[in-house]
């Protein structure tokens, strides 16, 4: 299984349901970087993906982007693939 990064808040309904989401498609580990807690992630997360908003997915190197973005990944049945792929 590929690894999974994430950057979140503490308190965000969207990283929940990302979280959600990888668990029930077998993802066991989330390397979970809070940005809440530390700026200097925040701005790292914002260089490395042009975005300001949490959830940051990453699988192995693939940026996947936010929720709305996992979802319609798996929707469109890309993301087992992804998640076996990138180990």
């Amino acid at each position: 299984m590929a690894t999974v990064k994430m950057y979140t808040t503490l308190v965000c309904p969207y990283c929940v349901r990302a979280k959600t989401l990888l668990k029930q498609r077998g993802v066991e580990q989330i390397d979970e970087i809070r940005v809440d807690l530390d700026p200097a992630e925040r701005e790292a997360m914002m260089s490395r993906t042009g975005r300001r908003t949490v959830p940051q997915i990453f699988i192995g190197d693939t940026h996947v982007g936010g929720c709305d973005d996992l979802v319609a990944l798996d929707q469109q049945g890309g993301l087992l693939p992804l998640l076996q792929a990138a180990v």
